[in-house]
C-alpha cells in the first residue's frame, strides 16, 4: 500500500461520488419514515417532531454509511473510485471508535465552514481536523 497522502481535491472528488449512494440511502430512509407513519404527514406543513425525527434518522444513516465503511474496509464507495483508503498512523485499519470520532469531527469541520477540511492544505501529511483527532491518514493507493 502506498503511503502517499491524498490531496484535498481527491477528498472532494470522493465526497462527490459518495453523494450518490447517500442520496439513495436518504430516499430509502424518508420512505421508511413515511411508511412508519402510514403517510400521515402534511408535507406542505410538517410538524416539528416529524422534521426533527427525519433529520435525526438521516444523520444516523449518514453516520452509519461512513463509520461502517471506514471501520470495516477503510473505504467508502467514493474512496474506492479514487483509490483512497483511510488508515491509522501505523497503516492499520481504523477501529469503530476512531471511525466514529472521525465522523463527528468531520461534521464539526463542515460546520466551521469547511476550515477543518482546508487544514489539509497546510498540514505536511495533508490531514484535516478529523484525521488529526482520529489519528488517521487518507492515503492514495497504487494501481
Amino acid at each position: 500500500m502506498s503511503s502517499t497522502p491524498a490531496t484535498l481535491w481527491l477528498r472532494i472528488a470522493a465526497g462527490i461520488y459518495d453523494l450518490f449512494p447517500l442520496i439513495a440511502l436518504w430516499m430509502l430512509t424518508a420512505g421508511a419514515a413515511l411508511f412508519v407513519v402510514r403517510g400521515d404527514v402534511d408535507l406542505a406543513h410538517p410538524s416539528l417532531a416529524w422534521q426533527l425525527g427525519l433529520r435525526l434518522a438521516l444523520f444516523v444513516v449518514t453516520a452509519a454509511y461512513f463509520v461502517i465503511s471506514w471501520a470495516r474496509g477503510g473505504q467508502t464507495i467514493g474512496m474506492r473510485a479514487w483509490r483512497l483508503r483511510i488508515v491509522d498512523t501505523d497503516g492499520k485499519a481504523l477501529g469503530w471508535m476512531r471511525a466514529a470520532l472521525r465522523f463527528v469531527v468531520a461534521c464539526v469541520s463542515l460546520l466551521a465552514l469547511g476550515i477543518g477540511y482546508f487544514w489539509c492544505l497546510f498540514d505536511a501529511r495533508k490531514r484535516g481536523w478529523h484525521d488529526l483527532a482520529a489519528r488517521s491518514v487518507l492515503v492514495r493507493l497504487q494501481k
